[in-house]
């Protein structure tokens, strides 16, 4: 016992000396140096989060570095911690600030891991299928591999899950100003989609394929695509509701359910897909609503760029 106890006494003498063990890195990936990040103002993210993700990182066995982003000099620092060479770029933010960063990185830069901090979390949660930041990040860190991420591209701009062009893109405002409790804000959404629904219908060719007029597409990626087992293009959804209810309802659960079912919508997949209107064409890239050329050109990228995610059973992973 006497012996015990001074082996005891020696351990704990060694490890005050050293500092606690940390927490052993996933074996599937060397793992060295990390940046992490953090843009504290958006949607879920947290005053705390910057913090937190010190706190965090201290409890692994590698350098790490986490950066609170500023929005006048957001994109200097994306640049100077991509010019750091990290081997991991965690990114808690919202959803457009993780598409521009994974852009950024490509398929030839670090492994990107876009954590669940903004307010739809549209990739986040095909990758980590979980909206707690925290448990993302620890599971990346002790069990995660690397997941090639394929993705669409659009006027320059990327996205990673699902994108919808046409009239029942207009309706994405409304339900997540809803979706938070803004109703006000809700309503004007509301109003100005009505206003605007079924104004023109768009025209979309397909690989080459003969143009056809539908009232909206939606295009999926193979990373949450049910209906592609390889990255062999987009699913490209073609939508011709019926009236105005139906678009709604198609609108409203497009992006977050099976709705391939729907006797109203068309699939079949492609790698370049060609739209046209007579005006501007409302879309939603990743939950994120903007607008687009009246003729316009969507062209898969097969690597976008490489995630760093936990291994869990592909049936998790599909939406």
């Amino acid at each position: 016992m006497p012996a015990e106890r001074a082996a005891a006494a020696g351990k704990s003498d060694a490890e005050d000396a050293a500092g606690p063990a940390r927490r052993i890195l996933t074996p599937h990936v060397l793992i060295r140096s990390v940046i992490v990040l953090v843009n504290p103002l958006s949607g879920s993210t947290g005053a705390r989060a910057v913090d937190e993700a010190r706190a965090i990182m201290a409890d692994y066995d590698c350098t790490s570095e986490v950066i609170e982003l500023v929005g006048t000099t957001l994109n200097d620092q994306v640049e100077a911690a991509l010019a750091r060479n990290p081997d991991v770029l965690f990114v808690l933010a919202g959803d457009g600030t993780a598409r521009a960063v994974a852009s950024k990185v490509g398929p030839d830069g670090p492994l990107v891991a876009p954590l669940p901090g903004g307010t739809m979390n549209m990739l986040p949660k095909a990758l980590y299928g979980t909206t707690d930041w925290k448990v993302a990040i620890r599971e990346a860190l002790e069990t995660g591999s690397v997941q090639c991420v394929s993705g669409g591209e659009v006027e320059g701009e990327a996205f990673y899950c699902a994108g919808i062009f046409g009239s029942p893109a207009l309706w994405a405002p409304a339900r997540e100003a809803m979706r938070t409790g803004k109703l006000s804000l809700a309503w004007t959404y509301a109003r100005r989609a009505l206003r605007r629904a079924f104004s023109g219908k768009i025209r979309v060719e397909l690989d080459g394929g003969k143009m056809r007029r539908i009232e909206a597409l939606a295009l999926i990626s193979p990373t949450i695509s049910r209906a592609l087992e390889n990255p062999v293009g987009l699913e490209a959804a073609s939508m011709n509701p019926l009236d105005a209810s139906e678009a709604f309802r198609l609108a409203a659960t497009a992006l977050f359910s099976d709705w391939r079912q729907d006797p109203s919508v068309a699939t079949q997949p492609a790698r370049q897909i060609r739209i046209r209107a007579r005006s501007r064409i409302p879309a939603v890239l990743d939950g994120e609503p903007t607008l687009l050329a009246a003729e316009t050109t969507v062209r898969f990228i097969p690597q976008a760029f490489r995630a760093l995610t936990p291994q869990r059973p592909e049936s998790e992973v599909r939406a």
